[in-house]
């Protein structure tokens, strides 16, 4: 089906314009066919869809409370749905692969993966694998590395979460809450985490190899929660060109010297602030240190924090919008979309700007998702 939106004001070439958006055989197209439908997007933003680097929300959907799960094919139907309201067209799904049992062990992430291909081919949001490795998860490195050469991983990120969680098993509620999450006791959780860091001379051997298998397979590689510059260089090294939710100021100032894309929160930006206390996303955005906004963990943020970072006067809303959309389908190798422009994915999300709500979505040319109030604009 081929479609004509018009009467809105489109994002294109980096300017907002009172211009009509084809879509047409899935792509956006020069022009829209004569038997094209039509959306009245009359009073509307016609923006390019939100891409999502790193979005771990789908994990309420199947734990959504400690130690209660639900099956993954119906968490994921039920997160696809969520995507395409929150106007995310592409999801990087950061799917956390731990030692630890239960919602972030190796059953899970078969079982994700598998409901995540089940989708595939139904429309709607693109939805990927971001991988986020547990650096002592050494059991299962092998498996990783065939799940990236079969191409069932979009994105490798090295994650070191371990210490910390070591160090807060002294804290009953914090113990529990882990072992809850796991699915085990909490002296059952301790003697895991104790085998865990007992390999820990082992890590680098397995970063390394997975690594080499990410860049065989020309998948990009993050690092995450990089506390000094010193740390975010060893990971370049490594092939990590991508610098996820650095911990100070001055790792991120290293990345952008480096040339690399800098990602932090959207929830960062809309409640003002790191809710660990680390820096704020978006004085650092505005100085050029952050590149990317992404979900994190609450995926309406993304398209919040685009307008609360064009209403603070500094970035105009196509520069705000390039954080959530543009920048992050590059730094994620996905050239085909973060832009309407002809040739590309017809990936395109309507917005009411005076709610900054989602009226419509448009996934690869089809009209994906549209909100109750919006049905009359539809000819």
């Amino acid at each position: 089906m081929a479609w004509l939106i018009e009467g809105g004001d489109a994002l294109l070439d980096g300017a907002l314009r009172p211009e009509p958006v084809a879509l047409a055989e899935g792509m956006v197209a020069a022009t829209a066919p004569s038997a094209a439908r039509h959306f009245d997007a009359s009073g509307l933003h016609v923006l390019p869809g939100l891409v999502d680097i790193h979005g771990d929300a789908h994990e309420r959907q199947m734990q959504p409370r400690p130690g209660i799960g639900f099956p993954p094919a119906l968490a994921m139907r039920d997160s696809a749905t969520q995507l395409l309201a929150a106007g995310i067209t592409t999801a990087c799904l950061g799917v956390t692969l731990s030692w630890e049992p239960g919602l972030r062990g190796i059953a899970a992430w078969r079982a994700t993966l598998a409901a995540v291909e089940a989708l595939r081919g139904q429309g709607g949001c693109d939805i990927r694998i971001h991988c986020r490795f547990e650096a002592d998860n050494l059991d299962v490195v092998e498996e990783v590395i065939g799940d990236m050469a079969a191409g069932r991983v979009a994105l490798l990120a090295f994650n070191d979460h371990t210490p910390n969680i070591v160090k807060r098993l002294s804290d009953p509620a914090k113990a529990a809450a882990y072992a809850q999450r796991a699915g085990v006791s909490v002296a059952e959780f301790g003697a895991l985490a104790g085998r865990a860091t007992a390999r820990r001379a082992e890590v680098p051997a397995a970063q390394a190899r997975l690594a080499e298998a990410a860049r065989a397979a020309g998948i990009p590689m993050l690092s995450h929660d990089d506390s000094t510059p010193e740390i975010r260089a060893g990971f370049r090294a490594l092939g990590a060109r991508i610098c996820e939710f650095p911990v100070a100021e001055a790792v991120a100032r290293a990345a952008r010297e480096a040339g690399e894309p800098v990602v932090m929160g959207a929830p960062n930006v809309v409640r003002g602030g790191s809710h660990l206390g680390w820096g704020s996303a978006a004085p650092m955005a505005e100085q050029g240190l952050v590149t990317i906004l992404a979900s994190d963990y609450y995926w309406p943020a993304m398209l919040e924090a685009a307008f609360v970072m064009a209403g603070r006067g500094v970035l105009d809303l196509p520069g705000a919008w390039a954080l959530v959309s543009a920048n992050p389908a590059e730094a994620a190798g996905l050239t085909d979309r973060g832009r309407i422009a002809p040739g590309l994915r017809g990936d395109v999300v309507v917005v009411d700007l005076a709610r900054r709500a989602p009226l419509a979505t448009f996934c690869q040319g089809e009209l994906a998702w549209l909100a109750a109030e919006a049905a009359g604009r539809v000819g």
